[in-house]
């Protein structure tokens, strides 16, 4: 009888760069999967550098075509990097948390080699998750683009003026705007800054985007939810952008040039989150946000 095919046969392992935590982490991870006969590459950028001998180590598009699950050990941030960076190869991706608060890395170090081998069982929580594209665009095309997983924002940068633009929703003025910036907000990113900035906490599961003012100068402009197929476009009303900005995911950013529109809408393709058969969005909730800690001082 022919012995059934692993689930995930070969992983691949992302990481935190030049953080001890996080290599402790990937030399256990690496054990554990050395012991249930897991094939393992080691992300050149990240993981590689950490000197594991015997392990190849890959750019990150080959890792995306040889890897049947990426594992990226750090923060929120690790994983908003890793799964950007590899979104076009509808691979699925698995968070252990060595950072701070870690709304997407949700697996323990102290509860890594339990959750792990039910993944590798075949029992984990599929997670699809959707990006944003944004675009700036000139009249002779465009110019930039980037990826969110969490959320675009328009901001200042180097000054202490309002931005004045205009917004757009497939093509239909929304409003004149005068405020510190604009978030844009998948699900994903409404418990990060767009919270922060007092925006609605929204499920993942809701196919929406949510557009969170930063500090306008007139109170009713309040956060608003849109469908999650709706083109968001971004008009300034001023002349010169060298003290604008904008970021993806608070990581990498678009330069804007003179005259230039920003265009967001939805990426085409997902993010394939998984989590341990534990995972519960609104327990990652209460335990994240402290819901109900009757020991807050």
């Amino acid at each position: 009888m022919n012995n059934p095919t692993p689930h995930f046969p070969v992983v691949a392992i992302t990481g935190k760069p030049d953080d001890p935590s996080v290599t402790e982490t990937v030399g256990s991870l690496v054990a554990l999967l050395q012991r249930h006969g897991r094939e393992i590459i080691l992300d050149k950028q990240s993981t590689g550098r950490l000197g594991l001998d015997g392990l190849p180590s890959v750019d990150r598009n080959e890792l995306g075509t040889r890897a049947d699950l990426v594992i990226s050990v750090g923060g929120d941030g690790t994983l908003l990097n890793t799964a950007r960076s590899l979104v076009q190869h509808d691979i699925a991706i698995l968070g252990v948390n060595r950072g701070r608060l870690g709304f997407l890395v949700d697996v323990s170090p102290s509860r890594l080699e339990a959750e792990l081998e039910a993944v590798l069982s075949g029992h984990f929580v599929r997670d699809d998750r959707t990006l944003l594209q944004a675009e700036s665009v000139g009249s002779d095309g465009v110019h930039g683009s980037g990826l969110a997983l969490n959320d675009v924002v328009l901001h200042r940068w180097n000054t202490s003026r309002m931005i004045d633009f205009r917004t757009y929703i497939n093509g239909e003025l929304l409003n004149n705007h005068r405020s510190d910036g604009l978030i844009i907000s998948t699900p994903t990113g409404s418990t990060a800054y767009a919270m922060a900035s007092g925006g609605p906490i929204t499920h993942p599961g809701v196919d929406a985007m949510v557009l969170v003012p930063i500090c306008p100068h007139t109170l009713s402009n309040r956060p608003l939810v849109i469908p999650g197929n709706s083109v968001v476009e971004i008009e300034l009303n001023e002349t010169g952008t060298e003290h604008l900005r904008v970021s993806c995911d608070s990581q990498d950013e678009l330069r804007l040039a003179e005259g230039d529109r920003i265009r967001i809408r939805q990426h085409p393709q997902q993010a394939h989150l998984i989590h341990p058969p534990s995972h519960g969005y609104f327990e990652i909730l209460r335990a994240k946000l402290r819901w109900g800690d009757t020991n807050l001082r």
